[in-house]
């Protein structure tokens, strides 16, 4: 799994939640003996301080009698690994939460779409299309959107790219139309279902499959090595909803297992995409 401040940052919070438990306190009685608010101590323990302090981490870990030198720096140098910047902070007008940062370390993604291609497997001129018909105009903004997610498919394509599983509703390809757009698109799904040297598998649920255990909506799962628990993610339209609780992850599981076993095999949809464009000649 790549190193990413946004895992990073979890760890340390995880950790830091964990030593203040151990402590036996609450987070209101932290705050109060160090004299912060609720809220600057909160955001650490969540994460939201992308920049966590060594200061304010010495300041917890000294409050929590932390005193095993080995343990301490261990922390210290999880601070310093989770204040760095990662490259989807160029694009925060872009994106507008966390996502890339779970996504860029994550070592297994499985994901469920409805209504859209999803973004690790979308053309640049798909990009433009959708980006526009949310409303976005300016030729700037957009190539900003276009930009930030050819970025984001580059994992597909690094050494240590995660394996991509996809399943796309057969009303997302039908949504392409007949035209060049749907010809581009489609053809690129080809060719990456094609690609033997990356770890990518795509299947297309045909809607003819009736109601199936993704009606609730998409959804994206993420695991990563041993070291970080996984996340199931829901995108809103703005910083979306991370899924922790095991319970929750294990319900996700359960639905993209049912989402996969009612889709197309593999193979199947690699043929289904191919006869859209047979179709499309004629």
């Amino acid at each position: 799994m790549p190193d990413s401040p946004t895992i990073k940052r979890r760890q340390l919070s995880n950790e830091l939640r964990r030593l203040r438990n151990t402590a036996g306190m609450t987070v209101e009685q932290a705050a109060e003996r160090l004299e912060w608010s609720r809220a600057r101590l909160g955001h650490i323990e969540t994460g939201r301080r992308k920049k966590p302090l060594i200061t304010d981490i010495k300041a917890l870990l000294d409050l929590y009698d932390v005193t095993n030198e080995r343990e301490r720096e261990a922390i210290f140098t999880l601070t310093r690994q989770a204040r760095e910047t990662g490259w989807w902070t160029r694009y925060d007008d872009v994106f507008t939460g966390r996502f890339p940062g779970f996504e860029a370390a994550a070592s297994k993604i499985g994901t469920y779409e409805a209504t859209l291609i999803p973004g690790l497997l979308q053309t640049p001129e798909y990009i433009t299309a959708i980006t526009k018909a949310t409303l976005i105009y300016s030729e700037e903004d957009i190539q900003r959107v276009v930009d930030a997610r050819l970025k984001r498919q580059e994992i597909l394509s690094s050494p240590d790219q995660p394996e991509l599983w996809a399943v796309i509703d057969e009303a997302a390809l039908l949504r392409l139309g007949s035209g060049d757009l749907m010809a581009s698109q489609v053809q690129h799904l080809i060719d990456v279902a094609d690609d033997t040297s990356n770890s990518v598998t795509i299947q297309v649920l045909a809607i003819d499959a009736g109601l199936h255990a993704g009606v609730d909506g998409p959804f994206v799962l993420l695991d990563f090595d041993e070291d970080a628990s996984p996340v199931v993610y829901l995108e809103t339209n703005t910083d979306g909803i991370y899924l922790e609780e095991a319970g929750e992850i294990e319900r996700y599981r359960k639905l993209f297992l049912h989402i996969q076993v009612a889709a197309m095999k593999p193979e199947r949809s690699l043929a289904y995409l191919k006869n859209m464009l047979v179709k499309r000649k004629r």
